[in-house]
């Protein structure tokens, strides 16, 4: 299993649309940083948020989710209140190869200011927008801001193309678009 490199990015998200819309540099000025970079491809937030909340008193349970236990907005910005967490998607919608997995870490950025983002990985043939998991680890309230970089994708080729894929077990959460709540 090998890392694979900007070229390598570049050449499938041109010729097999593994990233849309793409960004084939890093792009940064006054944005946190979005784009390919060496050994990876820094992915955006859209503008639409899913904010925790426990206004209604409702269990956090991944069998029975209630919708209700989020507060939805849109806009270029996202506050998450003090030890809370947000949802949101991609702009990028990914469609992954059935030889590679897709790891994402959080940028430096955010996990500096206490912002974590958590995303399991991506597996073979699966595609979509991701579903980001925003965590404010500390006692003040956090800012996302909206159609700025994130997240780094990394992927890794496999040695060989795996017995089932994601797309052959026809996963929960494939073609996913915009954030989308658990399910089971």
């Amino acid at each position: 299993m090998s890392v694979q490199s900007d070229k390598w990015i570049k050449k499938m998200a041109k010729e097999y649309g593994m990233i849309s819309p793409f960004e084939e540099i890093q792009v940064r000025g006054n944005k946190i940083s979005f784009g390919t970079s060496s050994y990876g491809y820094d992915a955006r937030v859209n503008s639409e948020f899913k904010i925790f909340t426990n206004v209604n008193s409702e269990i956090v349970d991944p069998k029975n989710f209630k919708p209700a236990s989020f507060v939805s907005k849109k806009g270029p910005e996202c506050i998450i209140p003090p030890n809370s967490f947000a949802l949101a998607s991609t702009v990028e919608y990914f469609k992954i190869p059935n030889d590679v997995l897709v790891i994402c870490l959080g940028k430096s950025t955010y996990a500096r200011c206490g912002i974590i983002v958590n995303v399991t990985p991506l597996e073979p043939g699966w595609e979509g927008h991701v579903t980001l998991e925003f965590s404010n680890t500390t006692p003040l309230p956090a800012k996302i801001y909206a159609n700025e970089g994130v997240a780094q994708f990394i992927f890794l080729k496999g040695n060989e193309v795996p017995e089932v894929t994601y797309a052959d077990r026809k996963g929960k959460y494939m073609g996913q678009k915009g954030v989308t709540l658990p399910k089971v």
